[in-house]
């Protein structure tokens, strides 16, 4: 059985390519990146040599293999193994980091594997201000583990959180990224984050989906056509409104449209 592979370069900056892949019987020959690898493993063990030591890569653990440095991997079974990467900017973790990378390339964290699972799920497009929130709150967690600093609980910072809350609302249709607010804001994304998930009670990713739906049903309801109301409001197009929609309302925007139309139908019969 050949490879079973899927490769992309999503459009969120710091994430170079993603790469979905499983292997039976291929192995890798010693090489490098000039970004940073950051592995899961979904079935199997991957074991790998790097800087002239060997590690193994199970699914419990997340990986990170630093860039220029020569490493190879293989199977450590016969059943083969299922693996998804992200390569990693060194805008994202800087290269003054690779030596702590290569003394312990391996994370025992159940946290930072959620983590990095939850920002595979929405590296398909449409949800850049979620894959942005998200690769925030993985870089945070990776810069704590390769500085051997416990994760802390921040402060709050109502002030920022507001500032940040005041910036969506005036760009809640347009293409304003999370590295646009840090800019803004002169705070790193992971800090703006923090801020306004603690104030709010919701990260300013699901904040910005719930204006835009928002929006959205009031358009539909004036008769706007789907089609039409998703680059409206900000979304990438008719499907990426449609799942924020259902997951919202428990409906299809169509459906939410054509609703008061039946209740006048109903009503007057």
């Amino acid at each position: 059985m050949g490879p079973d592979i899927a490769a992309w370069r999503p459009a969120v900056p710091g994430i170079a390519e993603v790469l979905h892949a499983r292997f039976t019987d291929h192995a890798y020959p010693a090489h490098t990146h000039d970004a940073w690898t950051l592995l899961l493993v979904d079935t199997g063990t991957v074991t790998y040599g790097l800087d002239h030591r060997e590690h193994g890569a199970a699914p419990a653990s997340v990986t990170l293999l630093p860039p220029h440095v020569p490493h190879d991997g293989r199977n450590a079974t016969s059943e083969g193994f299922r693996k998804r990467v992200l390569y990693l900017d060194t805008s994202v973790l800087g290269t003054d980091l690779v030596g702590a990378a290569v003394d312990h390339p391996a994370f025992a964290d159940p946290a930072l594997r959620l983590r990095v699972h939850q920002l595979h799920g929405v590296l398909h497009g449409g949800d850049e201000w979620e894959a942005e929130s998200r690769l925030a709150l993985v870089r945070d967690r990776l810069h704590a583990h390769l500085t051997r600093r416990a994760p802390t609980t921040p402060e709050a910072e109502p002030g920022l959180a507001r500032t940040l809350r005041d910036l969506l609302d005036a760009h809640v249709t347009d293409g304003l990224t999370l590295s646009d607010a840090a800019t803004r804001l002169a705070a790193a994304p992971e800090r703006l984050v923090r801020a306004f998930t603690r104030e709010f009670g919701l990260p300013p990713h699901r904040y910005l989906t719930g204006r835009r739906v928002d929006l959205a049903r009031r358009l539909l309801l004036d008769g706007l056509p789907p089609a039409q109301v998703a680059p409206a409001v900000g979304f990438y197009d008719q499907s990426h409104l449609t799942r924020h929609f259902r997951r919202m309302l428990g409906t299809a925007p169509g459906a939410y449209a054509r609703s008061g139309t039946s209740r006048v139908v109903h009503d007057r019969s």
